[in-house]
């Protein structure tokens, strides 16, 4: 069975970048950032564990294509997108990462059908995306103590109210305010 699953970080006041895409607020994100928590994974690498492909949309992809070295050696990557060539990407990434246009329901089919098993769904848009498609089974949402005032929303509008049943919260030393939620099912 294929389990669909967001993790994220966003301020406090819910921002996950800044208005041109930008994270170097994020600790740890970039080289311009500030350092993250020594000491604190926050469960990022048990999360990894369980993952062995990681969608993720355009944007967020234009953001990390860059990081070396590159974060997701060893799993599959499928960016989310209508515009994206795989002719065009860089070499270093050009075997390692997958094209599909979507929608989120076909490529949720075409990941099951390969045997995907654990996918790690990443950005704001395509989290939403695969929210609003009913096949986001779980959510963790990691609050970094800053107030950004302004940038791309982790949340945008939604047909109706999508109800969430909180699994378990932690705070870290650092600050860092991590929750785990479920979307709720409606038969």
């Amino acid at each position: 069975m294929t389990e669909f699953r967001g993790y994220i970080a966003a301020s406090v006041d819910g921002f996950i970048a800044r208005v041109d895409g930008s994270l170097d607020w994020l600790p740890g994100a970039t080289p311009d950032s500030p350092p993250g928590p020594v000491g604190e994974d926050h469960g990022y690498a048990a999360f990894m564990d369980g993952i062995d492909t990681l969608v993720m949309g355009r944007g967020t992809f234009d953001t990390v294509r860059d990081f070396t070295p590159w974060p997701y050696a060893g799993k599959r990557v499928v960016v989310l997108s209508h515009t994206l060539d795989t002719a065009a990407l860089p070499p270093p990434l050009a075997g390692l990462v997958e094209v599909h246009p979507g929608p989120v329901g076909a490529l949720a089919a075409t990941l099951r059908a390969s045997g995907a098993r654990g996918v790690y769904v990443d950005g704001g848009q395509t989290i939403q995306a695969f929210l609003r498609a009913g096949l986001l089974g779980e959510l963790t949402v990691t609050r970094i103590p800053v107030l950004l005032g302004t940038g791309r929303p982790l949340f945008g509008v939604l047909d109706g109210d999508l109800l969430l049943r909180h699994v378990r919260t932690q705070a870290f030393p650092s600050g860092f305010v991590q929750s785990v939620y479920e979307p709720v099912r409606h038969p």
